[in-house]
């Protein structure tokens, strides 16, 4: 079986590692380990293809350490205590060992406890891979031991120069022109190994020795939109969506819209954080965006995708047009901060009810007419409260 071109042309020298400048360049830590030949546990956070594992190996053969590579979508703890095992007969030899555990958000609690004692003893050097936000997904006596390195996605003009050079050393004689090697780097969307993956297709499907951009463009399928619903890209856009909503940007805010809907996005939860958003941020300046956000949750629950697309831009465009008003919004969290400062407050006696004599005989609803906007000259307010405003 013909190995993969993107394992062909995975680097093997830090100075071979195409992008990331900033992480592997200038006075950058991994540049300084590379030239002491040493290694520190690590975690690699970044989308998939931009070189995690390429530069985890790079680090480890340079130091002369074993690697040995686990994934925790497949890996137990009986799998870490064969690691383990091998590390401690790799130190009675003098060598080190380098764990490398991709997709490590996927182990659970107990599983990443498993690490602790022997990345603290030095049995272990542990660089870990993940695709999610280690602050949530990594326990943090892990994180403490560990550096934290955070890699982009690969820019179009990196894709390009990676293409490049594997067109060059493994299909110099298909050609390819320009438009195809810049449709090959849009549609591999930051991956480096969608890219190659995209070019090693490309050449099996070409006519002619020719990678033309239709050619590419079949080997593709279409663009992906990078989206994880239960991931930073669905918190990250949502996010964007309601700042673009906030800040009265239309066109960023339909943009953000259609990005979460060709991901997969939910659109009920579209259209629950418009509800949110329309109390929230448009408030008193607009009472009838509420009546339309809840409106169209019950359109997109009723006529479903793709036809209740129309509702949810219909609503975004009036939410991101209207004034703005937060009144309520602080009126809220004032009357909720009372609360927790001056306690359980009894109910003034002229405002409770008196269902019995004994209670009217006490003082209860004292005072009080059963008539429309009756101000009572006592107020309503318990006395501690008297001077609370809302809405100054």
């Amino acid at each position: 079986m013909e190995i993969p071109l993107a394992e062909r042309m995975r680097p093997t020298a830090l100075g071979d590692v195409v992008g990331h400048e900033k992480v592997i360049g200038g006075n950058s830590l991994l540049k300084k380990l590379y030239a002491d030949k040493t290694v520190i546990s690590l975690i690699f956070w970044g989308p998939p293809g931009v070189g995690k594992t390429t530069l985890a190996r790079i680090l480890a053969n340079n130091a002369e350490a074993e690697f040995i590579e686990l994934s925790a979508v497949t890996a137990g703890i009986a799998d870490v205590r064969k690691v383990i095992e091998l590390a401690e007969s790799n130190r009675r030899l003098g060598q080190n060992t380098v764990l490398f555990v991709d997709e490590i958000h996927r182990f659970n609690k107990s599983q990443q406890d498993a690490f602790l004692p022997h990345v603290e003893s030095g049995l272990l050097t542990l660089i870990g891979a993940t695709t999610e936000n280690p602050s949530f997904e990594v326990i943090n006596p892990l994180l403490s031991r560990s550096r934290i390195i955070v890699l982009g996605r690969l820019a179009d003009e990196e894709l390009i120069s990676l293409v490049k050079k594997a067109h060059k050393s493994h299909f110099a004689e298909f050609k390819l022109p320009k438009k195809s090697l810049d449709l090959i780097a849009r549609m591999a969307d930051g991956d480096g190994r969608r890219a190659l993956g995209i070019l090693e297709l490309s050449t099996t499907l070409a006519k002619d020795s020719v990678v033309s951009p239709e050619i590419v463009a079949e080997a593709s399928q279409s663009p992906i939109v990078s989206f994880d619903k239960a991931g930073d890209q669905h918190y990250d856009l949502v996010s964007a969506f309601i700042k673009s909503l906030r800040g009265s940007d239309i066109n960023a805010s339909l943009y953000y819209l259609a990005r979460m809907l060709a991901g997969g996005e939910d659109p009920k939860f579209i259209a629950r954080r418009m509800i949110v958003f329309a109390s929230e941020d448009i408030g008193l300046a607009s009472s009838p965006a509420l009546n339309l956000a809840v409106s169209t949750f019950l359109a997109v629950e009723r006529i479903g995708m793709p036809e209740c697309e129309y509702n949810l831009y219909h609503c975004a465009t009036v939410l991101a047009g209207s004034k703005k008003s937060r009144a309520v919004t602080n009126a809220m969290t004032k009357a909720k901060a009372s609360v927790f400062q001056h306690g359980n407050v009894p109910v003034p006696l002229h405002l409770r009810n008196a269902p019995t004599k004994l209670m009217d005989s006490l003082g209860y609803g004292k005072g009080y007419k059963w008539q429309a906007d009756f101000k009572h000259s006592e107020g309503f307010l318990p006395e501690a409260l008297k001077d609370l405003d809302l809405f100054e």
